[in-house]
């Protein structure tokens, strides 16, 4: 799609249906693949190979217009990084997917604290691809919803849009793989984890490590929030299982 079009796209007046989503893939063949695959679903794909080309208009006019011409933001790497915190920095809540080069799996964190909501490292199946894609736009719809803007569990306060959490009325820092899994054991308080769910989930499936990366996380998250980690209060070892959460 060239510059006009895109650009003439962007800036309808009509109300998008759900599911338009803007491709951002600098790889001409993974982007056809990736197009075709969301098309086939049912989507609405609009597609570029340069974000100076998504917004050719200056990206500062346009990406106030993102969050209602667009349910969804695919962006590679390349792409990235400075929209998202650009975005971002304007309050923009689109969810944004982005995808990786092989071997850049380490950059993951980057990402995230600029305010991507996911990442996919290639090669990656199509199957996960789409899942993924639905599941961030689904979180969309639900966060749309009225419903608690906190988890709370006895001391320790978790508040998800603000990536903030206070422990014994003090808040506390915590990295994005840290603040993720607290806030996954917080939501389903009591459930057992595996390592490889909690590997699954936090990580991702592209993963490349040792289930031991869990435990190094867990004593982390413990030494934020227990009294005593030795003994502790939140986040219990079920021997043979896992972990729970209470």
């Amino acid at each position: 799609m060239s510059s006009a079009e895109l650009s003439e796209s962007l800036t309808r007046s009509a109300i998008p249906q759900v599911g338009r989503l803007l491709l951002l893939e600098s790889e001409d063949l993974l982007r056809e693949m990736l197009a075709l695959a969301l098309q086939e679903q049912g989507y609405e794909v609009v597609v570029t190979s340069d974000g100076r080309n998504a917004f050719p208009s200056g990206i500062g006019n346009l990406s106030d217009r993102i969050d209602f011409a667009f349910n969804l933001l695919i962006m590679d790497s390349i792409n990235g990084l400075d929209l998202c915190r650009m975005l971002r920095h304007q309050g923009n809540p689109v969810p944004i997917l982005i995808i990786g080069a092989r071997g850049s799996a380490n950059n993951c964190a980057f990402y995230l604290e600029a305010g991507a909501d996911d990442y996919l490292t290639k090669p990656f199946g199509m199957r996960e691809f789409i899942a993924r894609c639905r599941a961030l736009m689904r979180r969309q719809r639900l966060g749309n919803l009225p419903g608690p803007v906190t988890l709370q569990y006895k001391n320790i306060t978790l508040y998800p849009e603000e990536c903030r959490v206070l422990v014994r009325s003090e808040e506390a820092k915590f990295s994005p793989k840290q603040f993720r899994l607290l806030e996954l054991f917080m939501t389903y308080p009591r459930r057992v984890w595996s390592r490889d769910q909690l590997l699954e989930r936090i990580w991702g499936q592209d993963f490349i490590g040792d289930s031991k990366t869990v435990d190094v996380h867990i004593r982390w998250l413990r030494e934020k929030l227990e009294v005593d980690p030795s003994q502790p209060e939140y986040i219990i070892t079920v021997r043979g299982f896992g972990y729970r959460f209470g």
